[in-house]
Order: C-alpha cells, then structure tokens, then sequence
C-alpha cells in the first residue's frame, strides 16, 4: 500500500494538485471566463506573525545563502504544523498569501453550525502548537485566527494560458475583519459566524463595541463525544479521505493520472512552478532569499457587492496585467481580495526569469496597468505600489498542499503604499534609484506613517514614462573631485589626448568610443575628459542617456541642438522661442519656424507648406537646418559632444551623426555598453569609419583597486585577507569593488584604528609587509595632500571568514539578469526550428554518410597518405631533439621538447612516460627559475597544465585541480576561489561570451600566435576543470564546474578556431546533460554541428568531422540513447578507419561495442571485437586487448555464451596487470579485476592460485570434477567450457577477496569517465554479491554493511558525472540490496525505476536480467539452490550461436540471478 502511494504522489497530476485547493481540483467550471459559483462554508484565516521580521533578518544576514536554507527550514516547519491541522480537521487550504493562509469548508447550509464548532477546534489546536513550541525554537511566532461563515461566491478568469481565482463575498470581508481584530493567539468569530454557530459550544468574550466575538474555549457537555461528531461531520465532506484512504492527509494524493484535468490545473500554476514540478525539483530548490521588484495593483470597485459586475472588471484587469507582464518577464504570483478590492500580486525577477532593467520594466509596467486599468468603467481606483529588495521566494507548506509565494517586508511595504496612496503609482527609494530614469519622472510624496512598516524610506509617485523632453535634465552630472584621481585608465585617457590632438590641428571629425559593461567606470572615464577637454576655442557638451531616450526619435540629437542654441538654460518657452528665431533667422524661411515647435516645445504659427509636409520631408528639412546651424557653429569654435551610455542613442540620431562626421568636422566622444541587439546600419558604419577609435575597457589591475580601497576607506592600508577578497571578488571592476565595501561595511566587518606610530609597531624585516597591503607610491603623486589624509588603519572584525560572506543583493541580481541570455544560444541557421529531433538526427546521419561517400572515392584527396605515426616520432625525432639541447646546455630549448614529449604520450595514453618525463622538465624549470621572460612563464603554465593532466588521468582530483589553477594564474587567468568571486566571474564571463559570440559573427582578426598559445593551454585546463567540479558533491560546485564550462567556451570562441570552437561546444554540452539541464545541451550540439557543415572537407576538416561524430557517440553511449550511439559510432569507426588513425580507432571500438553489448547485439558485437583484436595486435596496442578481455568477461557473465575463456581473460591480467599503461590509468584494472572478483564470488570457483595471480609461481592447477559427457553420463571427461574454466570449488571467496581488495585500492582514483563508471559499477556488483554471502553467513557487521553499501549506491546515482546509461544497473543493485535486508517497498521502486530506464533507453540487455530477476524474486515457488554452477557448464561457445545450435530464448536466459531465499518472502 505504502509504495503505490509514493508511486502516486510521484506522478506530475499530484504534484500539480500540491499546489491547488480541492476546490479547483475538483470542481467543474464553465470554460467561459470569467465563471462564477456560490456556495456555503466556513472560512478560517490564519496570520502568522514573525516571520517578516525573520525574513528580514536573514535578508541581511551576513552569511545570507545558509539563511536561505535556515529559514525555509522555519517557515516549513511551523506552516507546514498549520496545514496539517487544517487538512487533519476536514479543511481545504485556498490561499497562502506570504506568512497568511486562507482555508475553506465548503458544507451545505444546515450543516454550518456543526462544521463551524469542528473549525473552532481546529484553530484552538493551532494555538497550543505554537504555545509549546516557542520554548523549543526560541523563536516569537505566533498565530492570530479570525472565522467567519456563510455565503461565499467564487470567480474563475484569466486567459488562454493562465486561470486565477477568487472568493468573494460578505463571509471574505468577514473573516479578513475578523482576523483584524484578533490580538496573539485569539480566535474571532465574526457576527454572522457567531448568528451561525453552536452557541451553547462555545465560551466567548465580547469585544467592545463590536458584533464579532472572542473564542475562550470550547465547553460541549460532559456525555459529548467529539470523535463521533467529527466522524459524522465529515460525511458531508465530499473529499474527506475516507476507508482505504483514511490515513491520507489528503485525497488529491492518489488522484490517478488524467491528461485532460492535468492540462487543465496547469493553467492554476505559475509556468517556472511547471518546469520544476516536470524536473521533480521543488521546495528547497525553489526556496531562496532573492532580489527581486514587486508591483502590488489593487482595484476598487463601483459596485463591490455583484459579483457579476466585478468579475467582468476583473478579467478585463487580469487579461491586460497577463499581457504587460509577459513582455517584461513579470509574473502574476496572486490574486486576492484586499481591503475593499481586488489585489493583484505582481513579482518581477524570480528564478529563470531575471532581466536587464528590471525595476525600469516594472515601473513601465506599472504605468500602462495603471492606465488602462482606470479606463476600465466599473473600477473606481486604481492603486499601485512598487518595492524592490530581497525578499523570501520559495515553496510554503506541507507536502501535500504548498505554494510558491513570497514574504519579506518589501513585499508589504508594496501594499501599504497601494492602500496609503489611493489613485497613483507610488514606489520606495530603492525604486527610485534603481529604474535609471530621470529625476522629473517623479514627485517625492509627504511620508505617512504605514502599518506594519517602521521606516519606509521616502516615498515617490511616478508620473509617467512619456513625458516630453525637459532641457537641462539630461547633463552629464560631472561630481569630479580632485582629490580623488582616476585610477587604472592611463591607456583609455592618452587615447582621448592623442585623437584631441589630431582633432584640433586637422579639419576632419573625429570617434571616439569607450565600451564596457556596467560598472567598469565608463562615466567616471568622461567626467575626467570633460575636465581635460575644457580649452579656449572649443566647447563641450556633455549629456547622459537613459533608455527611455532610445524609444524617441531623433531624443539625442534633439538634446545636442538644445544646448548648441542655447536653449537649455531658457526658462519659459518665450525665451526659447526669441533664441531660436535669433538663431535660424539667416538659415531658415520663417514660415518653416514652426518645424521646430514639437522638437523644442515651442508655438510659432503653423504654415500652410509645412502642414501639407510628410514627416520624412520635415525630418530631411531639420537635418539640414542642424547641419547648416552646425557647419556655422564650428567656424567659430570647436565642439566636443560627449554622450554617456551611448547605447541608448535612438536610430533617428544616430542616422543624422553618421552625415554629421562626414560633412562637419566635430569630436564625438562617448561610452557605451555592449549592444544587447545588433545596432543600427548607421551605428555600425561609425564604428568601422576610419576616424573612429573603439576602446574596449577592461579590468582594472590589483594595484588600482588597492588604491580605490584606500581612498574610499580614507586609510593608509588594509588587511592583506581584505585586499585579497576585494580583488579577487571584484574582478578589477570598480563598481562590484565598491559594492563589496559597502556590504563589508554594511555588516560591521570593517574596524578603523589609528595607525600605530613607528616606535610602537613591533616590525622586523621579515614581517614589514606581511600584514597589511599599502597603496602604491603613484597613488601618492596622483592625489594632491595625500600625507594630510587620515592617519588610520582598516581591519577586520574578529572572527568573519571572508570568502563565505554572501554576496550583496546588487550583485546577485546582476548575475541573474544575463543567465538565460547565455543559456540561450543563437537561432541555428541550418537546423531550422520547424524540424523535429528525429528529422534533425536524419540530417546529421546523412551529412555523416556523405563524407564516407567522400573519403573512400579515390579522386577526393582527403585521406592521409600513410598512417599516424605519433609514437615514431616521439622517439625518433622529438626526444633526440630534446636530449640533444640539454648536452648543448640549452635548458630552455630542452624544456620545449621535454614537454612536448610528455603531450605526445598523453595522446598515446601512457601516464607513466608522460609522468617521467615531466619530471624531467620540472627539473629544468628549477634550473631556469629566474628567467622572467614569456616564453619561459608560458612553459611554466604547459608544465603545470600537463602534470594537471597526468593528474587527471591518474583520479588524483584534487592535485589535478591545483595544477590547472596554477597554469591558468601564469596563463594569466584567474578562476575563483570563493563563492562571491564566482558569481561576479560568472557574470563577467557571460559578458564576454555575448562580445566573442559577436566577434565570431563579424569575422575579426584572430589572435597573435602568443596569444593563441595561452588561449589553446587554457582551454585545455577549463576543459578538465568543469569535470573535476563536476565530480564532487557539493552543491556549490555545480556552479564552479558550469563556469569552468563557460570559460572553455568564451576561450575557444576567441581563439577563432574551428576544432577548440566544436570541443568547447560538445563539451559544454556534455556539461549540461550531465548536470540535468534541459533543452540547453541539444542546442550547444547543433552548434557544433553547424560549425562542421560549414568546414572545408580536406585535411585537419575530414578529422574535425570524425571527431564530433566520435564525440557525439560517446556522449549519447553516456546519456543512454543506445541506438543512436550505435549510428553515430558505426560512421565514426569507418572514418577513423579511413584516416588510419589508430589511436582514436579503438576508443570508438571500444565504446561501440558497449553500446551493441547493452542492446544485446551479438552479431554485430562479435564483429566489432573482432576489429578491436585485430587493431591491438597490428598496433600493439595494450590498451584495445585490455577492453576486449573487460568485455568478453561482461560476455560470459551476462550474454549467455561465450567468446574467449575465463582462463584466456584471467591469463591476460596475469600477465598484464604491471603493464605501465595499464597501471596507471583509472579504471581499466577497476573492471577487471571486479569482474573476475565476481566469478568467484558467483561460484566460478578456481583453484586458491586463481587468487595469486600476479605471482609467477602460482600453478593454474584444476581439481578434477565429476561432470557429464556429451551424452550425459558420468565420467572424467569435462565439456570444452568446463575445461576451459576448471572448476576447483564453488563459490571460491578467497579469490574474490583477493580481486576484489585489488579493485578496492584503485576505486579512489575517481575520473569522470564512462570507463571509470563501467569499472565502479562492476566493483559494486562484487560489493552486493558478499553482502548476499555476509547476511548467509549471519554476519554481526551485514546491517552496517548493507547500509554503507546502498549509500554508495545512491551517490553514485546522485553524481552529476554518472552518465544515465549505468543507472539500470546501479538501481538493479540497489533493488537486490534493498530485498537482501528485508526492505520490499523500496526494492519494488528501485526495481520499477531500473525497468523504466531500460525501457527508455532501450537496454535488451538489462531488461531482459530485469525481467528475469523480478519473476524469481516475486515467486512463491519454493527457492532451490544457486543454479549459475550448473548454468555456466552448459554455457555455449559463440561459434554454436552463430551456427545457431543454440536457441536465442535459452542464451537470453544464461544469467546468473541474484538469490533471495535467505529471507521470507517481503511481499
């Protein structure tokens, strides 16, 4: 019973209906909208107090991301304490509303007083919840109830793809009433609840001058039963669960599955709520405290009494808010009544759902609801309030019936501004400040004082967004002060006094543009040149843009003209008037004055000419008044426009500059951030023009932001820790420097101190510098009175660990703005959007085809004349070289090769040589120690980079790790060390990938060869990187591994090469089907797939091609779309073939016949081995015979036949096992010897010397054995499999301990490999078949043992680099785990779940050991002793197979199947 609930409560219709009140999930409504229906209940709401405050506290907390979890923790614990009360007594959970829930007993009419005396009780015993349990959390919560029943009207509306509804009517105002008047832990009846009631039920207490009631306590007689009451009361409960389901808490739980109510409830639920509800990840990954803007609408009424007449209004509301909402990525989270009206709850920014300028999109928002809301007849107000900040956003409830809402005091203070500023838009400072939109956009607003709100801060109306231009707004606000120089911009300022220069003593315009992301100082670089461009004969303007200028025409150039004339300082539209006439007087036909009336805000007469004029012809007719009055201005004096944030530069103006630069000479200079659209025609030509430089600004240096630090902070110096954090965390960008200080100071972790004088310090030599992190000496030239500056110290606050600070709530809203930007990659080209994946997986097949076509014609020279030759030319050439340098003493030349060695035996797959000879080079780089030069540094970051590798290879993760950290610091590439500094590296990184995807569009320049050198290394070193991460088992990692991921991705794009560009993607890709990102990975897959269509098909690009098909098989081998893996391997085979490259030959033999295995293949898997043999002999090739014998032993075990004898296998270990390659790479010996541990342990029993097979003394002696002869009769002669095997004993465990303690030492060496995965997963099965022989033999350690073993077992599922493939196996392990200690219910879900995948993914193989494994478990039959003894002797050799002298059906069911009849049956 209990698993075909879980079963239930997994399904995606339960889930759903977690989210929604009975009352939706089964009610029957109109699909007309709005819909309405009455009926009688009970109403109770519920407001829990306290956990805004809570929500704040944690909001600043220090360490806010653990807060996070903490108070989901709180919140879950006492709600969810709530719900369950609620759901225990027959209620029905309508609402949550923040930290207030709204639930419903909908009875008939005569049964409202019973049910209200059922509902009383219920709301005492939320009461004594919370009275015992403030001593055990230490924590103020408390609960204030009010009640209320009678007629209750429900109105369902909305649009095509979201419904809403609400209750309305008397009972809802009641009961809102109610709940007003209570005081902590009082219960309110209202009056008519009160008319309704049991009276002689209750004890009350009347409130003054009120008809509502106070709730004492319940007073039944002393014969009454309240059990019994219950019990009949909830007969007239229609969803009651009731007989086989009364232990449910809720009946929803075992709704079966029903695609058309399913369909129908998603309508009910938020579409980032569904996505995560698909991905069956709720609650705790939802649940965050997060930066976000929330927009409160409400609505009153002219007539709040007809539901008929509001609901009409309503939806008319709620269809025009869906609509504004989705333009801007804001979503409705709920509707309810409120206060006379309806409330629309409005969140901008929750997760997925981030964008750039998201407090300007909510106020833009805000106003057209406003608008057209007030237009609506039948609603008398509106109101709206808006409120940024961090708020708690996440899943509230039981896990039965929860929602997704947010609570946080942004959030009320929101509503109080829509309830105590009737009629208007209002919004707090935080607002005010973040919506980047002029000052005269809004009105600051008298304060009141707010209910539940202790400082709201100013409060402002917004007056709208299109207002018309008000000159003298729109300056460059120019705060320079002197004592505080520029930092770090040298560079940018030279470019501006070298093309000021050029500029004045020439008669041609001049471009200078400054781009970078926000926050990198752009506006601060033109307050300096403002400074520096102030001079005699010239005269600069100085504006800044918001983006409101962007969506008016000709806005920028309107702003230029009105300071060209003079007309920003007029104060009334007379005097601008009188100035332009004075003006354009000689330059203008008077009757055309009045062109100018809309552009400048003035009233000359309009002219008949101008009236008949199209607005293109009054557009042309104003450019050429501007050009004339602008050819006229710079005869007398120069002009230097200066535009800050010039990506809001409207098309109009930037048409009329590109005429401007070309027929008058001006100076144009202006900063910009990257163009999130392709910019106009005009924008681009400017930029290309050849008198326009294009300065893209980059991080400041170390030293700079030390010095900015030391300026902000007015001290001398500061920590060395505090440096550190601060330049690694801001990533040399000012803004997020600043940022960061304020957070610190925000938390007390700074500590000012005078500083110490020179007698006091105890300083040595050794400590001069140890402690603390001074500015540089140019700081003190650059700052006039620097030694008159404070004489203070920073420090930090005793115990604060820097590196887990959490972020501050500007910079994690940053981070989030471009996240689904860069998840999102551009539209293919080739693979249009209206194919299908199978039409898109025919293309890709048959592109791969007409390459083979290609390569075996003889006139196409694309194939390689003669075969790889790596090895040869190691040996032959290379290593000389090498050895030749270092006798010559020429260390540095030797290095080179040295290295180059050690690369060429990482391809050849030889750790051990590869490891050898980096020995030698470190030996070298010890030697050249003091050489500073590039070449030496970048030989450093090879050797650091390739030893990483070694690493790798070798599952030494967390050395491999720190290699590659130290190559890419000489690489000149910082990865982060802590949290904060990952997720401003993230936000860069995404930056970058936007500027690089960009620069691939518009064919740059490649990089310089010294530049591609470092770009090549340090993909390589992101490469591995994102798969070390992706190993471990912190949360948090996930993110480090994402963005080393990125990082291989930007690298490669800027390398500009076609293979680096592929890998990077398929990794990328790769990357995020591991870590279960949808929908991501397929695209990253079409990428690279474009970039190869697109590849001449010779030389490097035939073998580019192989490769992606090679890759793309491993990966979908990995993911477990077998079929596919087959189709892409068998093409990748023949090319590899074709190319003669036999090094990466056998990985795609090796991994094809892994695939054919699983999908039990058997012909098809012959001939492939049959490859693989004759490819290792050729080549003497260690590693293809070591996986040939791995899978002929899968053969035997787990095919029913045989290929090649287990004595054959275990003589290749033997012999084999200290082979270097062999030794040392990770996994191959893992497989092994677990595989030969599991013959043992299965009863292939062998000799003791079985068990000494790394010594050369053992004998590989048989005992005889009693078998049948060919015609069954006994004798000594053995059958061929038998003798081959020669059997000593059954079930030899010595030699299983002895296999299995070898593959024990080498399970550490974890790699994120399929290799690893097949070695592990094998081990594994050895470690499941002793806990079998350990729970036989009643061993006292067989509990612990089973439980440590299903432990690794679920990680090793959890585990973001196990690729789906293996989980059949793993989850059969876990199932025969599970039954060996007696635990059915979640035997029968592993064992479900492994039939499911198998299914899915296609796996004959599993399935069929499935099947077979599930009928013996399952029976009733009497248990009989192992039969695999018996079965192996009968096992026939494939050449029976083939011959077909062995039936299909009896090969299928050659499997050794785990035995459960040490246990009574569970079931």
């Amino acid at each position: 019973m209990s698993s075909r609930r879980e079963e239930s409560q997994d399904r995606a219709i339960v889930r759903i209906a977690a989210h929604l009140p009975d009352l939706i999930v089964y009610g029957d409504f109109s699909p007309e909208r709005p819909s309405v229906d009455y009926f009688d209940g009970v109403l109770m709401f519920v407001d829990i107090s306290g956990f805004t405050a809570m929500t704040e506290k944690f909001s600043t907390a220090m360490y806010m991301d653990r807060g996070a979890e903490q108070l989901v923790e709180i919140l879950n614990h006492y709600i969810s304490a709530i719900v369950e009360k609620v759901l225990i007594f027959g209620g029905d959970i309508l609402k949550f509303a923040g930290d207030a829930l709204l639930a419903l007993w909908k009875v008939e009419r005569r049964q409202l007083e019973n049910i209200i005396t059922v509902v009383i009780k219920c709301s005492l015993e939320i009461h004594g919840l919370f009275e015992t349990q403030e001593a055990e959390e230490g924590l103020d919560v408390r609960v204030k109830i009010g009640l209320a029943a009678g007629h209750i009207t429900m109105l369902v509306f909305g649009d095509e793809t979201r419904n809403y509804f609400l209750v309305i009517g008397q009972a809802v105002e009641d009961v809102r009433l109610a709940q007003n008047m209570a005081q902590m832990n009082d219960v309110i009846l209202s009056p008519n609840c009160w008319q309704l009631c049991d009276r002689s039920m209750i004890e009350i207490e009347r409130i003054p001058d009120q008809r509502a009631v106070k709730v004492n306590f319940l007073k039944p007689p002393s014969t009454f039963n309240f059990d019994e009451f219950f019990t009949k009361c909830m007969t007239f409960m229609n969803y009651y669960p009731s007989g086989d389901h009364k232990n449910l808490l809720r009946l929803a739980c075992m709704l079966e599955s029903d695609p058309e109510l399913e369909m129908s409830l998603q309508k009910y639920v938020m579409e980032s709520i569904l996505k995560q509800i698909d991905d069956k990840q709720l609650r705790g990954y939802l649940s965050e405290l997060r930066p976000v803007t929330i927009v409160f609408v409400n609505l009153v009424f002219k007539d709040q009494d007809k539901a008929e007449v509001i609901g009409s209004a309503i939806q008319d509301a709620c269809v025009h808010i869906s609509s504004v909402l989705r333009v801007f990525r804001g979503q409705i989270n709920k509707v309810f009544m409120f206060d006379k009206g309806c409330s629309f709850l409005c969140v901008f920014g929750f997760p997925g759902e981030k964008a750039p300028d998201e407090v300007t999109h909510a106020l833009e928002s805000a106003v057209d609801i406003f608008d057209f809301c007030s237009q609506v007849h039948k609603i008398r107000t509106v109101s709206i309030g808006v409120a940024s900040g961090i708020v708690f956003c996440g899943i509230v409830g039981h896990s039965v019936r929860h929602e997704y809402t947010v609570i946080g005091q942004k959030v009320n203070i929101a509503a109080r501004m829509m309830m105590y500023y009737p009629g208007i838009v209002t919004c707090d400072s935080v607002t005010y400040n973040g919506s980047n939109l002029p000052a005269y956009f809004f009105k600051e607003l008298p304060k009141k004082v707010m209910k539940g709100v202790a400082d709201s801060g100013p409060v402002y109306q917004c007056l709208g967004l299109n207002e018309k231009v008000m000159f003298g707004m729109a300056y460059l606000i120019c705060s320079r002060d002197e004592g505080y120089p520029l930092l770090g911009r040298d560079k940018e300022i030279k470019y501006f006094m070298c093309t000021m220069k050029e500029f004045l003593v020439s008669n041609c315009s001049r471009v200078l543009m400054y781009e970078g992301s926000s926050g990198y100082g752009k506006s601060q670089i033109l307050m300096e040149i403002e400074y520096l461009a102030q001079g005699e004969n010239h005269r600069t303007i100085a504006i800044a843009l918001t983006k409101i200028g962007f969506h008016q025409n000709f806005y920028t150039i309107q702003i230029l003209m009105a300071n060209v004339l003079g007309l920003d300082a007029c104060k009334h539209y007379k005097e601008r008037q009188t100035n332009l006439q004075n003006k354009v007087k000689t330059l203008l036909d008077e009757k055309f004055y009045c062109l100018l009336n809309d552009l400048f805000h003035v009233q000359f007469p309009i002219s008949r000419e101008v009236s008949k004029m199209t607005t293109l012809k009054k557009q042309k007719q104003l450019e050429t008044l501007f050009l004339k009055i602008l050819e006229q201005t710079v005869k007398e004096e120069r002009i230097i426009f200066i535009i800050d944030e010039g990506q809001f530069i409207d098309s109009a103006s930037w048409a009329f500059m590109e005429k401007l630069i070309r027929t008058v000479p001006i100076f144009i200079i202006m900063s910009l951030s990257p163009f999130t659209d392709t910019p106009c025609v005009a924008a681009r030509t400017i930029m290309k023009n050849r008198n326009a430089t294009y300065v893209t600004l980059g991080a400041l240096q170390p030293k700079d932001i030390r010095n900015k630090v030391c300026l902000d902070l007015n001290v001398r110096c500061i920590p060395k820790e505090l440096d550190t954090y601060l330049v690694e965390g801001s990533c040399g960008i000012p803004f997020y420097c600043e940022e960061l200080l304020k957070n610190l100071d925000h938390h007390r972790v700074l500590v000012f101190q005078p500083m110490e004088s020179e007698e006091k310090t105890n300083m040595t030599w050794n400590n001069l510098f140890k402690n603390f992190s001074r500015p540089s000496e140019e700081l003190k030239i650059l700052t006039p009175n620097y030694e008159e500056r404070s004489e203070e110290v920073c420090t930090l606050a005793s115990g604060v660990r820097l590196k887990n600070l959490s972020p501050p709530a500007s910079l994690k809203a940053e981070e989030e703005i471009t996240f689904s930007k860069i998840e999102t990659p551009k539209k293919s080209e080739i693979f249009s959007e209206n194919l299908s994946p199978e039409e898109i997986r025919e293309k890709i097949l048959s592109f791969f085809d007409v390459i083979i076509t290609k390569m075996k014609m003889p006139e196409e020279d694309i194939i390689p004349l003669e075969s790889c030759q790596c090895e040869e030319i190691v040996e032959m050439v290379i290593m000389p070289l090498a050895h030749h340098f270092l006798a010559l003493g020429e260390n540095n030349k030797a290095l080179y090769y040295f290295l180059e060695i050690t690369s060429a035996y990482l391809i050849l797959g030889d750790n051990y040589m590869a490891h050898l000879y980096l020995k030698e080079g470190e030996r070298l780089l010890k030697m050249l120690k003091d050489d500073r030069s590039w070449s030496h540094t970048f030989e450093a970051a090879a050797f650091y980079s390739l030893k990483g590798q070694v690493c790798f290879n070798m599952g030494q993760m967390v050395l491999a790790k720190k290699m590659l950290r130290k190559a890419l610091r000489l690489l000149n590439r910082v990865f982060p060390y802590n949290l904060i500094s990952l997720f401003l590296h993230t936000h860069v990184e995404k930056n970058r990938h936007f500027y690089y995807a960009d620069q691939q569009a518009q064919e740059s320049s490649r990089p310089g060869k010294r530049r591609l050198a470092q770009l090549y290394r340090q993909t390589a070193c992101f490469s591995l990187l994102w798969q070390i991460y992706s190993l471990n088992y912190f949360f948090h990692h996930k993110y480090y591994g994402h963005l080393a991921a990125m990082m291989q991705v930007n690298t490669a794009l800027e390398t500009q090469d076609d293979f680096q560009i592929i890998k990077a993607y398929l990794d990328y890709a790769l990357h995020h089907q591991l870590a279960g990102y949808q929908g991501v990975w397929f695209k990253q897959e079409l990428m690279a797939m474009e970039q190869i269509f697109n590849l001449p098909l010779k030389g490097v690009g035939i073998e580019i091609v192989s490769y992606v098909a090679d890759t793309l098989g491993y990966t979908k081998l990995l993911m477990g779309h077998l079929d596919l893996a087959i189709d892409l391997g068998s093409r990748a085979h023949k090319m590899w073939a074709l190319l003669r490259n036999p090094n990466r030959h056998y990985i795609v033999l090796c991994w094809l016949s892994k695939s054919l295995f699983l999908k039990s293949r058997n012909k098809q898997l012959i001939q492939v081995l049959g490859w693989l043999w004759d490819l290792s002999v050729t080549e003497e090739h260690i590693f293809s015979k070591a996986f040939f014998y791995f899978v002929c032993l899968d053969i035997m075990l787990y095919s029913g036949f045989v290929y090649k004898t287990f004595e054959e296998c275990l003589e290749f270990i033997r012999q084999n096992e200290d082979n270097r390659i062999l030794k040392f790479q990770s996994g191959i010996l893992l497989g092994l010897y677990s595989s030969v541990a599991i013959c043992c342990g299965l009863g292939q029993g062998l000799s003791t010397s079985v068990g000494t097979a790394g010594s050369h003394s053992s004998t590989w002696r048989p005992a005889p054995s009693p078998v049948c002869d060919s015609a069954g009769v006994a004798g000594t002669c053995e059958p061929a499999f038998l003798k081959s095997i020669r059997y000593a004993r059954l079930q030899d465990w010595d030699s299983f301990h002895e296999f299995s303690s070898r593959a024990k030492n080498l399970v550490p060496r974890r790699t994120p490999t399929a290799l690893y995965y097949e070695g592990i997963s094998r081990y594994m099965e050895g470690e499941v078949l002793y806990l079998q022989k350990q729970i036989e033999g009643q061993s006292e350690n067989a509990q612990d043992s089973g439980v440590e073993l299903l432990k690794s077992l679920e990680s090793l599922v959890a585990q973001n680099t196990t690729g789906p493939v293996f989980y059949p196996r793993l989850y059969h392990l876990m199932a025969y785990a599970c039954i060996l200690m007696g635990d059915g219910q979640n035997c029968d879900l592993f064992l479900n779940t492994a039939l499911q995948l198998s299914e899915t993914q296609g796996n004959v193989l599993e399935r069929c050991w499935l099947n077979m494994s599930k009928e013996r478990w399952y029976s009733s039959s009497e248990r009989t002793d192992d039969r695999w003894p018996q079965t192996l002797a009968r096992l026939p050799s494939w050449e029976k197979v083939a011959a077909g002298e062995a039936s299909a059906q009896d090969v299928q069911k050659n499997k050794f199947l785990m035995r459960v009849n040490i246990l009574d049956n569970p079931f």
